[in-house]
């Protein structure tokens, strides 16, 4: 690194928090509403994120986060289309494998040192050094960085990584493979910036309050493990001016009912839709109970891996625990916010994605369980022998139901015992991802709006490959995927793969289901990839 940034001043960075948005008792400067005079976001979340760190943030509330105190190349609008971030544009080669970014002069950290290129380096070299062991280091495999590989290895050093700061604002990207999609991968929380000089100072620490140091447009001025975070306006960010919302609340709230009952009292913006109750939300408060297609899939993970239960490694009982799973009783019953039934990883609401017609998602639900039960006694397994597992979930009402209906059906249709056990939100994880289960809830929403965001989960050396399931034509198909102008058969092949060896059980597609208060403004219900930037949203007045 070249870059040598100035020493930290807590006191600066106290002065770069607003007291009262620019807009407040003024009208929107688009829109021309009149806007609250309390420009405070509060919302709920059913489990602790999992950290502030770009580089370490590995769940998708993490991620919302993580959006608001840094600020990555790219951003989306609320159509989910490309806009300029730190960056003002890119250009790329015919080839599609380098790609340079400009960045913009007027960007600063919170701390008011300049954001350059060389933070960007340091990153994204962070993310792939295993000294690091991000839980996400993975992506930068998949964005096909020259010589990832053999950095996440060890092989080479961090500095071997096809990334250099060519300037202060220019960053140029060299890639292993032709990724026409590259850019709208720079949207994604593990390729934003971090300040060297914090991380070095404050080590695990630095992404405390008080310590940590963003180049989004807020700042985390409070964190109450499990219970509330506070992210306040950074006036240092290069379009402040543009900003709204003056303060952010994240408040944990572990049961749906609850969160409901606080939102209904007026304590949260946003907050939980309990599960089954939307239809008759929606009657109640028409404008707020909300439903849209999301880029998410809900599945369930078979353990394949060593540590893995016996019977799982025969594909005949995967095949019949996905087949006996009606999956409209989850969608139409337990749920009911107009979640669509999954028979493939991959949701039908990805961008140039055509959902194939899988052999046993065209049976009607009495012919899959037709075929479970032959399926399960051909396995060997029976009232004689029935088959026993435990299914593994994250703490949630609504993952519970989903749970005990499963319970229900594999007993019903085929005699199997499964016992149900739930784990809180990073217990869960870890335990998922030591392979420390039978069967385990699984949650995916798109990093990119492309196919392989979802189906490289499926490949051997993926990092959220909780199941270890290893293919090797997967592996060659999306390897090769990376390099064709129109991947569409290959997705599709790997698609029918899972269908066949059946190593997780796509249960449904989801939709955003959730109360948000008709004066909160900006929500951007058309990406479907959720990538929502608080600075976006606005109060309107009663």
């Amino acid at each position: 690194m070249n870059y040598l940034p100035k020493s930290l001043a807590v006191g600066f960075v106290l002065a770069t928090f607003a007291t009262s948005s620019v807009f407040a008792a003024g009208t929107h400067p688009v829109t021309g509403e009149a806007l609250a005079d309390d420009q405070t976001f509060t919302y709920s979340l059913l489990d602790e994120f999992t950290t502030a760190d770009p580089q370490m943030v590995e769940d998708v509330s993490g991620s919302y986060f993580v959006r608001d105190l840094f600020e990555g190349l790219m951003n989306q609008d609320g159509d989910g289309k490309l806009i300029p971030g730190v960056a003002t544009g890119y250009t790329t080669n015919d080839a599609k494998d380098v790609y340079t970014f400009t960045l913009r002069d007027n960007a600063r950290w919170s701390d008011g040192n300049p954001v350059t290129a060389h933070d960007f380096v340091y990153a994204w070299r962070r993310l792939a050094d295993p000294a690091t062991a991000s839980p996400y280091s993975w992506f930068a495999d998949i964005m096909a960085l020259e010589n990832v590989g053999a950095v996440m290895s060890g092989e080479s050093p961090p500095e071997a990584l096809g990334i250099r700061a060519l300037d202060n604002h220019t960053l140029e990207v060299r890639l292993t493979a032709s990724l026409p999609y590259f850019a709208a991968m720079t949207t994604h929380a593990s390729t934003f910036p971090s300040p060297q000089w914090t991380v070095r100072t404050f080590g695990d620490g630095w992404t405390k309050p008080g310590n940590i140091v963003g180049n989004g447009a807020y700042v985390l001025t409070e964190h109450i493990p499990n219970e509330t975070a506070t992210r306040e306006r950074n006036t240092m960010y290069w379009n402040n001016e543009a900003t709204i919302i003056d303060k952010v609340v994240t408040l944990v709230i572990n049961d749906e009912n609850t969160d409901f009952t606080r939102w209904e009292a007026g304590e949260t913006d946003k907050g939980a839709v309990p599960s089954g109750q939307y239809p008759r939300l929606k009657a109640e408060y028409p404008d707020e109970a909300i439903s849209f297609p999301r880029l998410c899939t809900y599945y369930m993970t078979f353990n394949l891996s060593p540590s893995g239960p016996e019977a799982f490694k025969d594909v005949r009982v995967r095949q019949a625990l996905s087949y006996a799973l009606d999956r409209s009783v989850v969608t139409d019953k337990v749920l009911q916010g107009g979640q669509i039934q999954a028979f493939t990883f991959t949701p039908g609401a990805t961008a140039g994605f055509e959902v194939p017609a899988v052999a046993f998602g065209q049976m009607s639900q009495d012919q899959r369980n037709v075929n479970a039960k032959l399926l399960m006694a051909a396995a060997g397994y029976g009232p004689d022998n029935p088959l026993k597992f435990e299914y593994m979930y994250n703490t949630s009402e609504g993952h519970k139901k989903i749970a005990i209906a499963a319970q229900q059906m594999w007993k019903e249709t085929l005699g199997a015992e499964a016992t149900l056990a739930n784990q809180e939100w990073k217990t869960f994880l870890k335990t998922r991802g030591g392979q420390n289960f039978d069967v385990a809830r699984g949650g995916w929403c798109g990093d990119y709006n492309e196919a392989s965001t979802f189906l490289d989960l499926m490949t051997t050396p993926s990092g959220y490959n909780d199941g270890k399931f290893s293919n090797a034509e997967v592996d060659e198909l999306m390897t090769s995927a990376r390099t064709m102008s129109d991947a569409t058969s290959n997705y599709t092949r790997v698609e029918e793969i899972m269908a066949n060896e059946m190593p997780i059980i796509p249960v449904y597609h989801y939709t955003g289901v959730f109360m948000l208060r008709n004066n909160l403004k900006g929500w951007p219900f058309n990406n479907v990839e959720q990538n929502v930037y608080s600075r976006d949203l606005y109060k309107v007045a009663d």
